[in-house]
């Protein structure tokens, strides 16, 4: 079963990923959206995947012949479905954690600075942290990014999901979700791992400043750390099954078209005179400055980011990974891909006018890359060249910043994990290599340094190159 594999894999990046555990997935649950300011209590607002159904609530889902029992020993599924999503220190349990970290002492504290009265009643702290949907008599404020979150409301598809010949196709037109479908999933997870232009949905610079942290997002390693399920015979049978590395591909494709999107959207990308900060690099501006006659700037320069030095770089972060991806599956598009990018760096330095068109122009060939993706099955060979491609010369020249390179650690881990579930190597042998993926070189953010990641990521391609 690879339910194990996927359970294996939590305990390795558990085990290696020590801080940037702690900021990564942290970070990527706990998320205060801009939106409507204020302390007024939020009503739901409807999502942009929303099904139309009513959202029931947890408590519907948690009978014992359900998800609610206290042991994996269901005939189909494993039926403690529940238990596990709420489990209280455990990565798996995050999204049940969502709206308690509300009351915690740093979220009082960012509430306080930017004006709340709580941030348990906010707007723009509801519309992650909480199930942002109209509801049902059973469903929960404290529930936090409950069952239906992620499914769908069930007021359609609740009865008929359990009754004797069911089927996965006719759930989800009842109104399931499809989250095995790689880029549906990716919109509904970039909403809040990411942004959207709904209230509550959007992490601006002014909530970081308040001390948000900074969200980072991968779309299998996080879909990863919260599995409540076992992909194993019966569920292929079902469902399909899922690829590892298209779930990574397509993701990373997705989150850079909505960055662009939002970037493009006037009402999102311009805070007063300012531009929105949120979209930029961090550390091309929050960088050690000295006047120290013998200081030595710590910035590298960047071939893949055509700009005037001084200047804010966007986060190139999906970028960087998205040309490894294609370089090996999609050439042709690939050199469109990174001349597209190329000009929108560039266009940044001219005006909004131009940046936002040449945004466009980048969209178009991000969202021909997430097709592409859907449709490649990706060869053992192709996972290897990936790996490759992501710690190539061209891409290493470009790990300038900590954004990227947290990419890059997600990425190659992302693809060792896909060697071992389809069988291509063993779990010993990515175990052994796992001290290798450079998780120590991105472990604290303002200690990175961008010479010194590129031979540790160098190292991790090494190592796994030599399981071919």
């Amino acid at each position: 079963m690879s339910g194990g594999i996927v359970a294996g894999r939590t305990a390795w990046v558990l085990s290696a990923l020590g801080g940037l555990f702690a900021l990564v997935v942290a970070v990527g649950l706990f998320i205060l959206g801009s939106g409507i300011a204020g302390g007024t209590p939020a009503t739901a607002a409807p999502s942009s995947v929303s099904n139309g159904g009513v959202h029931l609530g947890v408590a519907s889902c948690s009978g014992s012949t359900c998800h609610g029992r206290q042991e994996a020993d269901g005939q189909v599924v494993r039926q403690d479905e529940l238990l596990r999503w709420q489990e209280p220190s455990s990565p798996s349990g995050a999204h049940s954690r969502a709206f308690a970290i509300l009351a915690e002492p740093r979220s009082v504290d960012i509430a306080r600075r930017l004006g709340l009265a709580s941030a348990e009643t906010a707007p723009m702290c509801l519309g992650c942290h909480s199930d942002n949907a109209s509801h049902g008599p059973r469903f929960q404020l404290s529930d936090g990014i409950g069952c239906e979150a992620c499914h769908g409301g069930a007021q359609n598809w609740l009865s008929s999901h359990y009754a004797v010949g069911a089927t996965h196709q006719g759930n989800v037109a009842n109104g399931l979700y499809p989250l095995t479908e790689p880029r549906a999933r990716a919109e509904l997870c970039a909403d809040c791992h990411f942004g959207s232009n709904r209230p509550g949905q959007f992490v601006n610079h002014k909530i970081m400043a308040a001390g948000h942290p900074r969200v980072s997002f991968e779309l299998d390693l996080f879909s990863t750390l919260q599995a409540h399920h076992d992909e194993d015979e019966d569920y292929v049978a079902r469902k399909g099954k899922q690829s590892n590395v298209r779930m990574w591909a397509v993701g990373q494709a997705v989150m850079l078209d909505r960055a662009l999107t939002l970037f493009s959207d006037n009402r999102i990308a311009q805070e007063g005179i300012f531009p929105e900060f949120y979209f930029f690099d961090c550390h091309t501006c929050h960088r050690q400055i000295s006047d120290d006659a013998g200081f030595r700037a710590t910035a590298v320069a960047n071939p893949g980011r055509p700009i005037p030095s001084g200047m804010p770089a966007f986060n190139d972060e999906n970028m960087i990974m998205l040309l490894a991806a294609a370089r090996v599956t999609a050439p042709s598009l690939a050199s469109q891909f990174d001349a597209n990018s190329r000009a929108f760096h560039a266009a940044l330095a001219s005006d909004r006018g131009s940046a936002v068109r040449a945004a466009g122009r980048l969209r178009a060939t991000a969202s021909a890359l997430a097709n592409n993706f859907s449709r490649t099955d990706f060869s053992r060979a192709q996972v290897f060249q990936i790996v490759d491609a992501v710690s190539s010369p061209a891409n290493l020249a470009r790990y300038t910043d900590y954004e990227g390179a947290v990419q890059a650690v997600m990425a190659t881990d992302t693809l060792l994990n896909a060697l071992v579930n389809s069988g291509y190597v063993g779990a010993g042998s990515a175990t052994s290599i796992r001290a290798d993926i450079a998780y120590s070189a991105v472990r604290e953010p303002n200690a990175f340094r961008p010479l010194e990641f590129r031979a540790a990521i160098g190292r991790a391609t090494r190592a796994i190159r030599a399981l071919r």
